[in-house]
């Protein structure tokens, strides 16, 4: 597996800008290596910071809207049947269905910092018909911080850009504990329109 991780990214570092939007929108190796990947081709001057984060971000909202597409067209059986060609477990899905409409359409932002649901979100947010534009605008927005981090980990290790797994760790656990406040905050203002709006 390392072998063909490799490979790939010697073959998208040749396509510079559009290696990286190509990488992120296909997802064909985990996006926290592709960044940190695209920051050390930061630091090496192959690419500029600015330029990465550009093509990180759009590259990775059009994956999740091809995912928010599978969600409103497929639905529930289509993705139950061929969800694991996609490497998303049934479980997963439940996770997020039950996340999205627990808390709303909010968690298309805050759960891209979770692990589980990250990549999942999308699913139930075009199941429940979400207006595409909103659910783009929060995927870019929630792409911004999470792109700024890996590629400037990356970019930081210079080399050492493999280990970004370690060392990502205590800058990740703060994004994840922001996401979840977020969700409650959100949740709560939610439920205070609904209790508002019945009055």
């Amino acid at each position: 597996m390392h072998d063909l991780i490799q490979s790939v990214l010697v073959y998208l570092e040749g396509l510079g800008y559009w290696g990286i939007f190509l990488g992120l929108m296909l997802e064909v190796i985990p996006n926290e290596l592709l960044l940190a990947y695209a920051g050390y081709l930061v630091s090496k001057g192959q690419i500029n910071f600015v330029g990465g984060m550009v093509c990180a971000v759009i590259g990775g909202t059009l994956a999740q809207i091809v995912l928010y597409w599978i969600g409103r067209y497929g639905g529930r059986p289509f993705l139950e049947r061929y969800g694991k060609y996609l490497l998303i477990s049934k479980h997963h899905i439940d996770v997020a269905e039950s996340w999205f409409n627990r808390y709303g359409t909010g968690m298309i932002f805050t759960a891209r910092f979770i692990p589980i649901v990250r990549h999942a979100i999308s699913l139930p947010g075009g199941m429940a018909k979400m207006p595409l534009g909103k659910f783009s605008l929060y995927t870019a927005l929630a792409l911004v911080p999470y792109s700024f981090l890996y590629i400037y980990l990356g970019m930081k290790l210079k080399d050492n850009w493999e280990t970004i797994g370690e060392y990502a760790g205590p800058y990740i656990k703060p994004l994840i504990i922001a996401a979840v406040v977020l969700t409650i905050l959100y949740a709560g203002y939610q439920f205070y329109l609904k209790r508002k709006t019945k009055v």
